[in-house]
């Protein structure tokens, strides 16, 4: 039986076109509507952008508090770039504003700069087209309305970079696995790695593939977790709170018991 109140974590396939809180508001919908209550709480552990796709993890009930350590898990992306242009947004959500030269990157090159400056410790500034915060404001809104945007960088792990197709000569595109700390923006890391081949670059797709230990082998889509959900069976609200109630009760007669093993210990024999 699932125990939504209690807590569960769901391991998600976030489909193309998806925000990640379009994800979190159909799952809640569907709990409350089982559950008959509006209290249950969902949450995912970290943000994927509407254009990418791959594992998105859902807490509920008591889990939402293990949020913060499953987003800090390492992650794994499978990233495809254009090199020789760039857009705004630094991926298809703007049009191309700029096209470069790209002829002279070859193979080689490529290995060479991602090894020695994208891998180990790096500063990367986000992109303007980000929910990092500016003066308080998220700063895609500002990005929107034509404001210039300035975030300052942050430190974060590349553990590994690795190229697993390359389109040269006859096409610009790559192909990268990336093995990342929290935090980082694989749009920001196609800008800065299409500026250090003296080119530009963005993103054309991405996928996670893992958050932490989970794998995206292990992850079901939306629908699928819909099917499931609605032929699963439910602890309801008042047994979840009977049971929360009745492991209190064993928790505390545990600890009353130490304590008095603790204060015999110490009478003097």
């Amino acid at each position: 039986m699932l125990n939504p109140i209690e807590g569960e974590i769901f391991t998600l396939d976030k489909a193309l076109g998806m925000t990640s809180f379009a994800v979190v508001k159909k799952v809640r919908a569907v709990l409350r509507s089982h559950l008959g209550t509006r209290q249950v709480k969902v949450g995912h552990a970290g943000t994927l952008d509407p254009l990418a796709t791959g594992v998105l993890l859902l807490c509920t009930g008591h889990a939402t508090k293990r949020i913060d350590e499953l987003q800090s898990g390492v992650k794994e992306y499978v990233a495809d770039l254009k090199l020789g242009a760039t857009t705004p947004s630094f991926d298809r959500e703007t049009p191309e504003d700029a096209s470069y030269q790209w002829q002279h990157i070859d193979l080689p090159l490529i290995e060479q700069v991602l090894q020695e400056r994208f891998v180990g410790e790096i500063q990367q500034v986000p992109p303007a087209y980000s929910a990092c915060k500016v003066d308080g404001k998220p700063a895609y809104k500002l990005a929107r309305k034509g404001h210039n945007v300035a975030i300052r960088p942050k430190t974060l792990v590349i553990d590994e970079i690795e190229v697993l197709h390359c389109g040269l000569p006859t096409e610009p595109t790559l192909q990268l696995r990336i093995v990342c700390s929290k935090g980082t923006y694989i749009r920001a890391l196609a800008r800065d790695i299409g500026e250090a081949l003296n080119s530009g670059a963005y993103l054309m797709a991405l996928r996670r593939t893992r958050v932490g230990a989970i794998t995206i082998d292990q992850c079901v889509t939306l629908d699928e977790l819909v099917q499931r959900l609605d032929n699963e069976q439910y602890v309801s609200p008042e047994q979840a709170e009977q049971q929360r109630l009745e492991q209190e009760r064993i928790a505390n007669r545990a600890r009353a018991a130490q304590l008095a093993r603790l204060r015999q210990s110490k009478k003097p024999r």
